[in-house]
Parts: C-alpha cells; structure tokens; sequence
C-alpha cells in the first residue's frame, strides 16, 4: 500500500513540477531542502568549468553515482511543492510515522482530505507491525577513506600495504552499501540508542523498525584528507557545490580538479536520496576527526599559521606550495562543509587531535591532545560528545569504565565511546557512557575474515578485482 502511494505521489508531483515550471517552483520555494534535493542538474551529469590563474585548474564536475527523483533528505523541512501529502511521505518511509501523522492531522485541508485521512491510515498500520529493536544487537561498521582510483593507491610503494589493509574502494563500498539495503538494513544513530542528558546522565532509547529491516551505526575515521595520501588516488576535500550539496574534489594528473562523488558522505547522501528508507528519522554516519592536518580536507590547525620549529615536513611542503594561504578562510571553508553536513544528518567525533593510542600514552599526554582538539576543531563542528579510538584502541581493557583517562574524558563532556571490535555486536549502555564496538570493512577483513561479514554481504561478491592479493597481513 505504501509503496503504491509513493509511486502515485511521485506522477502527481511530476505533472505539478511540469505544468508550473521547475524555475517557478525553485522561486517559490527558494533555496529550501526540497529545492536542493530535487534539483538534479549535477547528478545527470551536466559540467561546469571555471579556469584559475597561476594553476590554471580546470574544475569539472562529474558525479560517482546516477541519481533519478531525488526528494529532501531533512525530514522536517518544506518540500519544493509545498505539498503536505510528500512531506509526510518521506517522513513515513524515514520510519517517523508520529510527525508524519502529526503533519497531515494539523493540515487545515485535513478534515476534507480523502488521501491524508487514507495516508494517515496506512502510517498508523504500518507503525503498528514496528516494534523495538534490541539495542545490544545493533552493529556498528566503519571504513576509513575510500579508495577512487586503484592504479595510484596500488601502486607498489611503501604505502600500498597500508591502503591495502584499512582502505576501501569505491566499487566495494557502493557493492556493500547496496547489498546491506537490499537485506533491509537501515543507518541509525548512536543517539538513538541511547540518551545524554545536559550532566551527562545516560539512558536507553528507543527504535521502532517495521518487520524486514535491521539498524546499524555508520561511521568513518580519518576524513581530513591527509597530506601523505596526495597524488595516491583519493580525494583532497568535501565541498559544497552550487545547489548546496556536499561533493568531493579530486585532483586529475593534469592538476585539474573534478567535483563528485568521491568518498562516503556524498555517495551515501547520493544513496538516500534515491533510497530515502535507508536512513532511520533522517540520520547518516559519524565522521571521525583528528585535527593536526586540518579537518575535512582543509589545513584549519593552528600550526599553519604560527610555524612552530617542529613543523612536520608535509605541513610545510603544502605551505610552500600554498603562499596565499589564510587560516581563517580555510576555517571559514570547513565551517560550510560541517554546517551543511549536519544539515544532512551526519554526525562528528574526536578521533583524537594527534590519531593518539589512548590505551598507551599518558592522562598529561590526552589531556594536551584534548585541548588542541578542542581548541582547533571543535569550533568549526560545533563541538562533540563523542570520541572515536585511533588505532581501534580504547581507554581499558576492563569490562567496565574507569579510572583517571574515563573520568578525564567524560569530565570533558564525551558521553559517547567506540573502539574497534570483530564481533557482530558490542553495545554497552551505562548510567555514564555509551560504548560500542565497531567492524572494519575493508581489504584485511574482507580477506581474512569473511565469515564475520556474512552477516552483512558476502566478501567473495563485493572484493575488487584490482586489490592486490595476498593483502598484507597486520603486524
């Protein structure tokens, strides 16, 4: 039934977009969510091309993935139609069937409305098959940086062996994020499984799934895009491009820059926006920073600015090579990448400010990485309740939390914890803290493990024919 509503809403909104226009829709709705999301001009593949001096970059743009109908990701914000009836649908196939119903029933055409009075109908049938998920048996999974190019992350040089292990590729995450789907799983936040109040106190939440689909935590480390992965087949940084999605930059051979869908944000943006149930209330992943080169794809550390006399050697190669650089602007760039991000659902974390093993160094040496992360990144994020381990560490071996590291963190406002873990599920919900365990998805489990992926998609269908094998063992 629902399912014959979407497609019915879809055709009538068709007809509207067509008799009044796409141009007087856009100025009736003005840069809304709606409008951002159903303008598809990039998606189909059209390119613009500005042309710089001194570089001479050519910027194309060019998307990793099609995209058909798009609808507004923000499950609250105005459609491009103004249409109620949309609205509420996306609410419902994000699971939020109380707003949806709450949207139609406040609609003053409700009480005349045959469709919202059956719309309202099937929301309430439909959230009476949910029930609540169990919150231990939620599972997190991670990737670090996707992999765009394969020729230049394996290459032979002394760095293959690492991206062979911990980096995944584009073809990969897009076979897995499709397989996942089509077993019906569905990206929830941490947030929804468990609350913080303003002391910090903790307590259970809720999520409330129809039968056929299963929750599971999104996250990825390391999104700053490191100086030492230049020229290596990544992505540079995310952007927000013209219609206010978050694209990638990629720099060619010939030093010109295309704008797509490079990394995980926007393909998993790109996924929603065809796939709108894939999101759990409108939520995404966890991105994990650390912040010594900068966040996001941009250098915003201090230490570009004030050059002290230990400046690692990158850093000032990119200094050189950058002498108009501005540590304000380069804020100001990450600031609209982060804000926009949020307005999409995603989430940030600590992942320390020097990726620090947390279980190894000292509670003086966390407590300085502490606050340079707070002092360079947290401004530009809005700041964050939750930290994400480098090195798949964590603060204790113990069952529980304890001691002068915990007490350190949680006194500085980090409600939030996650470690790295091979099992299906981890989940630890306490009075103080949420801890969870998350799994590597990438080239060492998919070939030494595959069986505790199973559960999730079959390693043998997903592995990229152009990773080397053997993949290096860890150690």
């Amino acid at each position: 039934m629902l399912q014959r509503r979407r497609e019915r809403l879809k055709r009538e909104r068709r007809k509207r977009l067509i008799a009044i226009g796409v141009a007087a829709v856009l100025i009736a709705g003005g840069v809304s969510a709606g409008a951002i999301a159903l303008s598809n001009r990039f998606a189909s593949g059209s390119d613009r091309k500005v042309v710089t001096s001194d570089t001479k970059k050519e910027n194309k743009t060019e998307t990793g993935t099609d995209s058909g109908e798009a609808v507004s990701t923000e499950a609250s914000g105005d459609t491009v139609s103004g249409d109620t009836l949309a609205q509420a649908d996306l609410l419902a196939q994000q699971y939020d069937y109380d707003k949806a119903i709450d949207l139609l029933k406040n609609d003053p055409a409700y009480g005349s409305d045959q469709k919202m009075q059956a719309a309202v109908k099937e929301y309430e049938d439909t959230k009476a098959t949910c029930t609540a998920w169990p919150l231990e048996q939620v599972t997190h999974v991670f990737y670090h940086i996707l992999i765009k190019d394969t020729s230049k992350a394996f290459d032979g040089d002394y760095k293959e062996a690492d991206y062979n292990q911990v980096m995944t590729t584009i073809d990969e995450f897009n076979k897995i994020t499709q397989t996942m789907y089509d077993k019906g799983y569905v990206m929830v936040s941490i947030k929804d499984m468990a609350k913080a109040d303003e002391n910090g106190n903790i307590t259970a939440g809720e999520i409330l799934l129809p039968p056929g689909k299963t929750p599971f935590v999104l996250s990825q480390d390391d999104v700053c895009y490191y100086h030492y992965m230049d020229g290596d087949g990544f992505a540079t940084k995310l952007v927000v491009d013209e219609e206010g999605k978050i694209r990638n930059e990629y720099v060619e051979d010939d030093g010109s820059v295309s704008v797509g869908d490079y990394d995980m944000v926007p393909l998993i943006d790109r996924f929603v926006e065809q796939h709108p149930d894939f999101s759990y209330r409108g939520a995404k992943g966890i991105v994990a920073l650390t912040g010594y080169n900068g966040i996001l794809g941009y250098r915003t550390d201090e230490s570009y600015e004030t050059r002290p006399a230990d400046l690692d050697e990158n850093k000032v190669q990119w200094l050189d090579a950058h002498p108009d650089f501005s540590l304000e602007k380069e804020r100001e760039g990450a600031k609209k990448v982060a804000d926009a991000m949020k307005a999409e659902g995603w989430e940030f974390a600590s992942h320390t400010w020097g990726h620090q093993n947390v279980g190894q160094i000292s509670l003086e040496k966390l407590q300085e990485d502490t606050e340079k992360f707070k002092k360079n990144v947290d401004p530009l994020i809005g700041g964050t309740d939750i930290i994400i381990f480098a090195f798949g560490t964590d603060i204790t071996t113990e069952p529980e939390y304890s001691g002068d590291k915990f007490e350190y963190l949680k006194g500085q406002g980090y409600n939030y914890f996650c470690n790295v873990d091979s099992s299906q599920y981890y989940v630890q919900i306490r009075d103080r803290y949420f801890r969870q365990g998350r799994r590597n998805l990438d080239g060492y489990r998919m070939y030494y493990n595959p069986e505790l992926l199973e559960d999730l998609f079959n390693a043998k269908d997903v592995f990229d024919p152009a990773r080397p094998t053997p993949v290096p063992p860890m150690g």
